[in-house]
């Protein structure tokens, strides 16, 4: 099915097919017809299905005759689509395509604007004199614009939530509902999940009428373009291993190494660096410009190596990206999906490395449980061969390994204020709970003679 038979005008058939947008994804040829009829819609479709251009193809041609009737001298733009998402690494690339898109509408008929936290307000609000038709924001940014008076959200006529679940994850719910607060009570609302969890559902009730349900299969797990492997390794091993495979991987130009921590991300890329491999961190800690620098500069190759977090999970498109590894496996089911979703993309392969430790192996399983991948045999690797079976008497602490390859990196962190121990492959439960402590010191209590006083050191 082309572009054409969605009912979209031949300007934006084009701008699609100037952008590589050669057929509609399933996401696109279901959303598509019913955007443009107004409807309200929730849309459950994994990272990389074509979100971006389902709801922003319908969205720019319901806005441009309005755009194509305005005059000079009739004032600025008025804002009538507004795209709320969860990160800023999201706002910068759905702007970008919306920007492109509209680029090859005649004339300069519609502005899209972006804004986001941790860069100075300034040049966005110097960006928004004169007004924009569409707003790509995340909510905190977006809702200290208002508050300058650098734009009023009074004449929004379509939200779009994008990566809701995310936006509810990362601790938005506060700034969503002022947000909505703000806007028309007639609207049409677009919410687009990678999952479904209680809380998006609760929002979509509560915020959508009657909408058309989108569900497109979560399975990149089984996309033939992607080869997933499971490797056994020591956690203090990992970083050596990783070392052997870039070195032995020929088709490794580029690699994404997921781990659990900040400073796990710092640490393995120094060591990877000092190594003569050219890696880079990218997390949440980092400035804003340097991780659009970091991003664009493993874009055009010249890292071999980034080391993020999981904000690097979602929403970030690197084209022909060969491999994905997960140095520390993921805490949810979830997020296993997104990150191997990071390679594989466009019709390109991929491979997706998993390192499993004797401590992580049990969480590996109900990774693999949850996936489909129970069949997928764990590698045992000449000079790193291990059983995956924890020892009895490893602690959490102990088991939790190390982050950085080094059996003192862990006493590192410690020194680190407010930094967790790395290496604790972001399993939850690792760390003891409050009730655990209370447990632990009633049971030192009982062991000091009952008096209900910790034993002596």
């Amino acid at each position: 099915m082309p572009f054409a038979a969605l009912g979209l005008s031949p300007a934006l058939v084009h701008a699609a097919n100037a952008l590589g947008f050669t057929a509609p994804t399933p996401i696109q040829a279901e959303a598509i017809p019913a955007v443009l009829q107004g409807r309200d819609l929730l849309g459950c479709a994994q990272t990389g299905s074509g979100k971006t251009a389902a709801f922003g193809l319908p969205l720019l041609q319901q806005l441009l005759p309005q755009a194509q009737m305005a005059t000079p001298g009739h004032g600025p733009r008025r804002l009538r689509a507004l795209v709320l998402v969860p990160t800023r690494e999201l706002a910068a690339q759905v702007g970008d395509v919306l920007r492109e898109l509209a680029g090859h509408l005649p004339g300069q008929a519609l502005k899209v604007a972006v804004a986001f936290g941790g860069v100075s307000i300034n040049p966005q609000m110097m960006a928004l004199r004169g007004g924009a038709d569409v707003m790509v924001a995340t909510p905190g940014r977006l809702l200290d614009l208002v508050d300058h008076n650098a734009l009023s959200l009074a004449q929004v006529s379509t939200l779009v939530l994008d990566e809701a679940d995310r936006l509810l994850d990362l601790g938005f719910a506060d700034e969503l509902q002022r947000v909505l607060a703000l806007l028309p009570a007639r609207r049409q609302n677009l919410l687009f999940s990678a999952t479904f969890p209680a809380g998006v559902a609760t929002l979509a009730e509560g915020l959508l009428r009657g909408p058309l349900r989108i569900d497109v299969p979560q399975a990149p797990e089984t996309a033939p373009d992607i080869a997933q492997r499971a490797i056994a390794v020591e956690a203090a091993r990992r970083t050596q291993l990783l070392k052997q495979l870039l070195k032995d991987e020929a088709g490794w130009s580029r690699v994404l190494v997921f781990v659990a921590t900040q400073y796990a991300a710092e640490h393995v890329a120094e060591k990877l660096y000092k190594a003569g491999i050219y890696a880079s961190p990218f997390h949440g800690g980092l400035s804003q410009g340097t991780r659009r620098q970091v991003l664009q500069e493993f874009k055009d190759e010249r890292w071999q190596v980034v080391v993020t977090t999981d904000l690097a999970a979602r929403g970030i498109d690197i084209a022909g990206l060969p491999a994905v590894v997960n140095y520390d496996l993921p805490r949810a089911a979830a997020d296993y999906v997104h990150r191997i979703g990071r390679t594989g993309r466009a019709g390109a392969s991929g491979t997706a490395v998993s390192f499993v430790t004797p401590e992580t192996a049990p969480h590996w399983r109900l990774l693999a449980k949850r996936h489909g991948l129970l069949a997928l045999p764990v590698e045992q690797i000449a000079g790193f061969e291990v059983a995956l079976e924890p020892a009895a008497t490893a602690t959490p602490d102990a088991a939790a390994g190390d982050a950085g390859a080094d059996t003192d990196a862990a006493a590192q962190a410690a020194q680190r204020p407010g930094k967790l121990p790395p290496g604790t492959g972001g399993i939850k439960g690792k760390r003891p709970s409050k009730k655990d402590k209370l447990r632990a010191a009633a049971a030192a209590a009982a062991q000091a003679g009952g008096t209900g006083k910790p034993a002596a050191d």
